[in-house]
């Protein structure tokens, strides 16, 4: 049996199924697994998972840690004092300044110390973005010496953040950190670009349950609305607004038409206006948030899907989009972009479309094309299907995952 330290920002968030989907699939492997988060997630809408697996009884806080030293300083003397019964011995060691030099004199290994002071040893500590990876090596230094630290790369944390902070930025966690799994090829070539040493290097996917997404072929049937959904955060990197503007260029020559774009975000005020100056109020709807099962029955009611992503003007970008690779298995013919790791996914002409970043008229040709030709939609997605079967399952991803933390804690 395994122990593993998953360490996250959030926990729990619908959004993160992605996560989820390794803990559970962990657990029912046998093995176990405590979760760390910065903070807490929504839990107004919760996962059935979270309660099915009790995993908010696995979940600890990772404390925050002031940016001013003194009120570190004085925040710290109160958890000392909370917490020091718990592992006297380690909270005494994080502070030592000589072993360990600033992230002890900063105060900082002594706030990881905290998060972990009663647990046991782990074998693996795994930070599931790169971002995190500064909190993991400061956890694993302290709480499991002996763990091999792991480190996913998912999107933000190797396009936008990069972009922010730097080339230089991960230099550190490249060496001290054993075993990086990135979720795309397009995210290895990036890591290797900026120094990563190949050897270290494993791409893993990120999976979905294709059992709970039921594959329905598509009909179109006389008269019928064409339903298109796309879902995703209202973000610039999901490029929403070029679906919308591709919606309005062919609702003249196909009015029967019905989109729901499903997410919450920062630009929402921004869509809506859109939709209202494109006179698409009746046909463009925006949905909000919505829980899993919410999801699948948006996926299941819709013909087409669209994921237009693009890269963000900070250089966010996304990996294969898993909202994606669910319309795929669910049967659906998709359109998307040459963007990230997405063409790893879906197939251009075979498992669906890709289009260039921002070009509506592409995505509205291809939209037109999908509407004229329904007798293809069925072959689409069920090459779609396939595909996700194939390499995204999550089950087999799942088994994979074990493999790795099994070969990289075997390795001196």
């Amino acid at each position: 049996m395994l122990k593993v330290a998953f360490i996250v920002n959030h926990f729990p968030l619908l959004s993160e199924t992605f996560i989820l989907n390794q803990i559970t699939g962990l657990l029912e492997r046998g093995h176990q697994v405590d979760i760390y988060t910065c903070t807490p997630g929504d839990l107004n809408k919760v996962h059935p998972d979270v309660e099915k697996y009790c995993l908010l009884e696995r979940t600890y806080y990772l404390p925050e840690i002031p940016q001013n030293f003194l009120k570190r300083s004085l925040k710290a003397i109160g958890l000392l004092s909370i917490n020091f019964t718990k592992a006297p011995t380690k909270l005494l060691r994080s502070l030592n300044g000589f072993k360990y030099g600033k992230s002890a004199t900063s105060l900082r290994l002594f706030y990881a110390a905290i998060a972990g002071a009663d647990k046991g040893a782990y074998d693996i500590v795994h930070c599931q973005f790169g971002t995190l990876s500064f909190w993991g090596m400061l956890f694993r230094t302290i709480n499991a010496p002996q763990a091999k630290l792991v480190v996913s790369f998912r999107g933000y944390d190797i396009s936008q953040f990069i972009q922010e902070h730097g080339d230089r930025i991960y230099d550190r966690t490249f060496v001290e950190a054993d075993l990086f799994l990135p979720n795309c090829d397009f995210f290895k070539r990036r890591l290797l670009k900026l120094g990563c040493d190949e050897k270290k290097i494993c791409v893993h996917y990120s999976g979905i349950d294709c059992e709970r997404f039921q594959y329905t072929p598509r009909y179109r049937h006389s008269n019928q609305k064409i339903c298109i959904a796309t879902i995703g955060r209202l973000v610039e990197k999901k490029g929403i607004e070029y679906s919308i503007r591709a919606v309005a260029k062919i609702v003249k020559s196909c009015p029967n038409l019905e989109y729901k774009i499903v997410g919450c975000g920062s630009l929402q005020t921004e869509l809506e206006q859109l939709i209202q100056e494109l006179e698409l109020t009746n046909i463009v709807h925006l949905l909000g948030k919505k829980d899993r099962q919410e999801i699948i029955e948006v996926l299941q009611a819709s013909h087409i899907f669209i994921a237009p992503s693009i890269t963000a003007r900070d250089g966010n970008q996304d990996a294969p989009v898993n909202v994606l690779k669910e319309a795929m298995a669910i049967g659906l013919p998709v359109i998307s972009t040459y963007h990230g790791g997405i063409p790893e996914l879906v197939e251009d002409g075979v498992s669906g479309f890709l289009v260039p970043e921002r070009d509506t008229e592409a995505i509205a040709s291809k939209l037109q094309y999908l509407i004229a030709h329904p007798e293809i939609w069925n072959i689409i997605g069920a090459a779609g299907r396939e595909r996700v079967e194939k390499y995204f399952n999550m089950q087999n991803l799942n088994d994979e995952l074990v493999y790795i933390y099994q070969k990289v804690s075997s390795e001196e």
